[in-house]
């Protein structure tokens, strides 16, 4: 992988990450809700 590939790869993904909390049914999130959160979006890479 090259360093373009990883930057491009880091983006989407916080990307996705400001999707999960923007379009959130919450304001505020607990560390705990943020972790678990964090936990499902890797768990989900981790199945494709």
């Amino acid at each position: 992988m090259t360093d373009k590939e990883r930057q491009d790869t880091k983006m989407a993904t916080l990307y996705e990450l400001r999707l999960i909390f923007s379009t959130g049914e919450k304001e505020e999130y607990t560390k705990d809700e943020i972790l678990e959160m964090l936990d499902k979006s890797a768990m989900a890479k981790d199945q494709q």
